[in-house]
């Protein structure tokens, strides 16, 4: 069989490319656009120190930055996204650092803009703003006020803002060593007889071989070679978590988890409450790693056996058409208006399809204000999972289409908690969806049931259980400098095993070396952040369940939610669709699902 060959991008049709003509007709176009923003930068910067002079100075201001930051963010959404389609096309990669640096530079001469509004007289702006002509503008500046108690002196500011740029020299630092110095050094794997190079990247390949040997010899290879550097990235984890502490001390927050969540008002309750709800629910996952041992007929379950498929995948073949009706179908509790929207923007311009060379791995939804929300795939008509990630897309996109035709610019844009809500929502709809027609089938069905059912196990404990493991190593990291214990690498590795025995349960076996993996994860040097897909992923399994099991009010509740945009605080958005993330209910709905899910593939399995 011959190996599919992969296209040039001037090779590929134009109905598999996105169309981006919504955003700009021409190249000419954008480079008209750009021309344009040191001038209007000019314009608002014009207003430097004079902010708080009156409601009609400060509204003249707000309006030329609006103006501005729209063109900036129209300039640099063009420019981006010819370039993730082509990497190679020098011209488009031209252009994304020409906008890059317009963006880099507006930013810096703009600087001024938020602290010079939040120094004018609290009393004061609250009056101005309250003002019929402010309303598109009212939003950004109560965030704003959100902050005030928290912004130091302008000289205090000053000295933060000069120690951010050092402050990420651990990132930096911990990026090279394992993309760079590392990834050459990791060595081969044996594969079906051949010597395979073993990397960050081919790792996870590795990782989901069906052969245990292959598996077990990448593990250990990989995580040996970090142990030698075991020192080496401790000091760079905690060096991260030291600035996280830094930052918290001289703004005066209580701690550095509520300096993370204040931005969004998210309590620090709705961070312990999953934690403490996904203990509860162990037992569960301890079942799931039951099952696995079982059903990889193995005697001893080790950490090297995690990532393998529990079920061999279903040979199937569907089209990109197909997997767009299966969308419009199983999307179809959402309504007409949305299924279509979403389904005509699939077929029409939205989506560039599928690989080409040059185009960037993965998939994504981008959006700006003005144009279509656009998706990259790189769809695989023989992987099903591939139908999942379209859904998942889509939901990106809706969520952006709706957020721009029913906010102001000024804050339309809504937060990370909340936009994995409507992308693993869509997810959810499509395993039902999948699942019921699997079950039509009778016999005939009955091998992708059983696949339908371990996948959506795996997506569930990867987003759910992994992610709060992840969130409790890090909220244990930094408690302990918080309380004046430094972190080492014998420390780190410590915690990190407690948890991989806690979560895992007895049924796994681990490496002398299986710690390592906490001194790995490249998002914990973006401190608290990974909770966002635990909370997400349960805010959607509830308000899937909520819709699907509900009538119109239900719907039009989740549409509310879609259509806040940046306008409500993401709590108060998901209260909003009918799911309170301050209460365990939504997390505990999620844990159930994974019950359901396992104890229905454990029944498969025995008959």
């Amino acid at each position: 069989m011959c190996a599919k060959t992969i296209p040039a991008r001037k090779d590929v049709p134009a109905k598999d490319k996105w169309d981006l003509s919504s955003i700009y007709k021409s190249d000419d176009e954008w480079e008209a656009a750009l021309k344009t923003l040191p001038e209007l930068t000019k314009k608002v910067a014009a207003y430097k120190g004079r902010l708080g002079e009156s409601s009609i100075t400060l509204l003249s201001a707000l309006k030329e930055l609006e103006k501005t930051s729209l063109v900036m963010e129209t300039v640099y959404h063009y420019a981006s996204l010819q370039h993730e389609a082509d990497e190679d096309d020098t011209q488009a990669t031209d252009r994304d650092g020409r906008a890059m640096m317009a963006y880099t530079q507006m930013q810096a001469e703009l600087s001024f803009v938020d602290p010079e509004i939040q120094e004018i007289d609290e009393e004061k702006l609250r009056s101005w703003i309250s003002l019929g002509e402010f309303k598109d503008y009212r939003i950004y500046i109560e965030k704003l006020l959100h902050f005030k108690q928290y912004i130091l002196s302008e000289k205090e500011e000053r000295i933060l803002s000069l120690s951010m740029q050092p402050g990420q020299t651990s990132e930096t630092a911990f990026s090279v060593l394992t993309n760079v110095d590392m990834n050459k050094t990791f060595g081969t794997v044996n594969d079906g007889g051949e010597e395979k190079q073993l990397t960050e990247t081919t790792w996870s390949l590795f990782m989901h071989s069906q052969d245990r040997k292959v598996r077990e010899e990448a593990y250990k290879k990989f995580y040996a070679k970090y142990e030698e550097h075991q020192n080496t990235l401790a000091a760079l984890y905690a060096g991260s978590v030291n600035q996280d502490i830094f930052s918290m001390r001289a703004r005066g927050y209580n701690s550095s988890l509520e300096q993370a969540l204040y931005g969004n008002k998210v309590p620090t309750s709705v961070y312990y409450n999953l934690i403490d709800c996904v203990h509860k629910n162990l037992p569960a996952l301890h079942d799931y790693y039951k099952l696995r041992r079982e059903i990889l007929g193995v005697e001893e379950l080790r950490h090297y056996d995690v990532y393998v498929p529990l079920i061999k995948s279903v040979e199937t073949k569907t089209s990109y058409e197909d997997a767009v009706e299966i969308c419009r179908n199983a999307m179809a509790p959402l309504g007409k208006e949305y299924t279509e929207r979403l389904c005509d923007g699939l077929l029409n311009g939205w989506c560039d399809r599928y690989e080409n060379v040059g185009k960037r791995s993965g998939a994504f939804s981008s959006g700006c204000y003005i144009g279509n929300p656009y998706i990259l795939l790189n769809y695989n008509e023989e992987n099903i999972r591939d139908v999942f990630t379209m859904a998942h897309e889509g939901g990106h996109s809706m969520h952006s289409w709706y957020a721009v035709h029913n906010n102001p610019f000024m804050c339309y844009d809504y937060t990370i908690f909340e936009a994995e809500v409507a992308s693993t929502f869509n997810e959810q709809l499509v395993f039902q969806y999948l699942l019921k027609k699997a079950e039509e089938r009778g016999a005939e069905g009955l091998e992708m049931k059983k696949y339908l059912l371990a996948m959506r196990a795996d997506d569930i404990l990867a987003t759910l259980y992994r992610q709060t493991m992840f969130a409790e190593f890090e909220l244990k990291a930094h408690e302990l400098v918080e309380n004046g214990t430094p972190l080492t690498a014998e420390l780190l590795r410590k915690i990190y095993r407690e948890l991989l025995e806690l979560y895992f349960g007895p049924e796994m076996h681990f490496e002398s070396n299986s710690d390592m993996e906490g001194l790995r994860i490249p998002h914990f040097y973006s401190a608290f952040y990974v909770y966002k897909y635990a909370t997400g992923i349960s805010a959607a399994l509830a308000l899937a369940k909520r819709v699907t099991n509900g009538g119109e009010a239900e719907r039009e509740d989740y549409f509310k939610f879609l259509k806040s945009g940046g306008s409500r605080y993401p709590i108060e958005a998901l209260k909003v669709a009918g799911v309170n993330m301050e209460e365990t209910g939504p997390v505990q709905d999620a844990c159930d699902e994974f019950k359901k899910i396992i104890a229905e593939l454990r029944n498969l399995l025995d008959n």
